[in-house]
């Protein structure tokens, strides 16, 4: 894909009373990390802090700590090293798992986990929480969706610089679970080391099961092995949520309750972000076709009186998408002039493009293309991740959007919000720099072997099958599928097409619910969907968690 799919992933830990003191690491030369050893290369680390927010009026006192766990590449034999101390389920599977990947390479995860004081564990749902990229820390979904402290930005514009202002999150999760925020291997204050330790963590499955890795190694240091569980991810965070709870699931026989996706795609071959490179299939095209129309009324761009109700409005846009307009594309070379004008025309209704620009675009719009034409006679892109941003255009001359004005919008306030709370509050990261991105791109393999394969499937990312295997593994897991109407990195629409075309019987189909919400691939960026997206995920876990009350 031409960029990244989100802002927002990842998880660490503490191991050992003999690690509570916050001390660096040392961090080894380049010699050394391109040289296999039995000596760790980093340390476990944590601090603790403890304060109290109220969540929708109820008083809640919490203890946080911030640390990182370290974990190693599939197929790392811990009796081969018997002076590394990391929290992972000790035994030998090296024979199971195939040759050990990545010579001696390490991961540093770091994580903030906040639980509720008082509670006993077992009676404590925990839920893991991440986001994307892939390439993002979880700053977002900590900053601005659930954590204790909350950044506040302005919705739809770019938000004013420093000083930001950060509150107590009335929305936090922490009234209906304890909360772990992981960031990824190499994004946040998480680091990697050793030979090929970008072979060793950065592509699907290295990344999957360093989460997986990550954590079983966090169950067994708080003893939360009989807490219910669940994962939170969020855009790239959703493919890794399949692939992880899957493997959990039947690889290490470890239930969980339930899953969230916010921001979903499973199957890569429906992003709208480069669909021209794939003649032939037009999914794409059709799934976001309701975000477009979204986009197009909000910015008010729908040719003619700007229907009143949108969500009547958003039905009427899915079925053209799936009725005559999924006909009109799948006919090809051989679709009827007249029947082509025709549906150029009502496509211009649904999603505010002049029909000249539409016929010469061959009835598909990429979403680059969309983000470029929308708003051009003003002089203006809209935004990916969240069209209701708009920002001048960087090239008038440019066939599609240059950046993502959502994205300029938030970010500076995330960084440095995040920074500041993590060295005032939580009392981590002194003498450390923490990463917004970390440039995976050049290294990634979105190789993936799905469940039962007996090798990587060679086509675009698809982990839907690994998503079924969990739910057929599992009958009693339930998923929470969530996302914004405005989102055009990863569309609403795509995600409930990818959920009714999973391949488990119909029964199943019942563990899985839908909430969808007036914002972006963000959606907390937006206060109202944020309280939204909150007594929902809480209510889905309530309802989920087997707890008596």
């Amino acid at each position: 894909m031409k960029s990244v799919l989100c802002l927002a992933a990842a998880l660490c830990l503490v191991v050992g009373a003999a690690c509570a003191a916050d001390t660096p690491a040392r961090q080894p030369s380049e010699e050394e990390s391109h040289k296999p050893s039995k000596a760790p290369l980093f340390t476990p680390e944590s601090v603790t802090s403890e304060g109290s927010v109220n969540v929708e009026g109820a008083r809640i006192d919490y203890r946080a700590v911030a640390g990182t766990l370290i974990v190693h590449p599939k197929g790392w034999d811990d009796a081969a090293h018997p002076d590394r101390d990391t929290g992972e389920e000790k035994g030998d599977d090296k024979g199971e798992r195939g040759p050990e990947v990545g010579g001696g390479a390490e991961a540093s995860m770091f994580y903030v986990a906040y639980f509720k004081k008082g509670a006993p564990a077992a009676g404590r749902p925990i839920t893991f929480l991440y986001n994307g990229g892939p390439g993002s820390p979880t700053m977002w979904l900590h900053m601005g969706a659930f954590g204790p402290r909350r950044v506040v930005t302005k919705d739809g514009v770019h938000a004013a610089a420093a000083p930001y202002s950060l509150v107590d999150n009335a929305y936090s999760l922490l009234d209906a679970s304890d909360l772990v925020f992981i960031d990824a291997p190499g994004t946040g204050f998480s680091r990697v080391a050793g030979k090929d330790k970008e072979k060793a963590f950065w592509g699907v499955d290295p990344d999957a099961h360093a989460f997986e890795q990550f954590i079983m190694g966090f169950l067994t240091q708080y003893g939360r092995w009989n807490s219910p569980k669940y994962l939170f991810g969020e855009s790239y965070g959703t493919p890794r949520s399949a692939v992880v709870v899957g493997a959990l699931e039947t690889e290490h026989s470890i239930d969980f309750n339930g899953v969230i996706l916010l921001s979903q795609i499973l199957n890569f071959d429906l992003s709208v972000d480069g669909p021209e490179a794939n003649p032939g299939s037009d999914e794409a095209y059709i799934t976001a076709l309701p975000t477009m129309a979204a986009s197009a009324w909000y910015h008010n761009k729908i040719p003619g009186e700007r229907p009143s109700d949108l969500q009547a409005f958003l039905k009427e846009a899915e079925a053209f998408a799936i009725g005559d307009y999924a006909s009109a594309l799948q006919a090809g070379a051989e679709l009827d002039p007249a029947r082509r004008q025709a549906v150029a025309e009502r496509l211009s209704h649904f999603i505010g493009l002049p029909v000249p620009y539409l016929l010469k675009a061959d009835l598909r719009v990429t979403g680059g293309m969309f983000e470029k034409t929308l708003r051009q006679d003003e002089g203006l892109t809209t935004g990916r991740l969240d069209t209701r941003f708009a920002g001048p255009d960087m090239d008038p001359l440019s066939k599609e959007a240059d950046y993502d004005p959502q994205a300029a919008a938030l970010s500076s306030a995330y960084v440095s919000a995040f920074n500041d709370y993590a060295r005032t509050q939580l009392g981590y990261g002194a003498g450390k720099i923490f990463k917004p991105h970390a440039d995976v791109g050049k290294f990634w393999s979105f190789d993936h072997r799905q469940p039962n394969a007996p090798e990587g499937f060679p086509g675009p990312l698809n982990v839907m099958p690994d998503l079924a295997v969990a739910l057929k593994y599992n009958p009693q897991l339930h998923v929470l599928v969530t996302g914004g109407y405005y989102d055009l990195a990863t569309p609403f629409y795509e995600g409930w097409y990818e959920m009714h075309h999973l391949p488990i019987p119909d029964s199943l189909q019942a563990n899985i619910t839908y909430s969808y919400y007036p914002s972006g691939h963000m959606v907390y960026a937006n206060e109202a969907s944020l309280k939204a997206i909150h007594d929902d995920t809480a209510a889905f876990i309530h309802r989920t968690d087997n707890l008596s009350r």
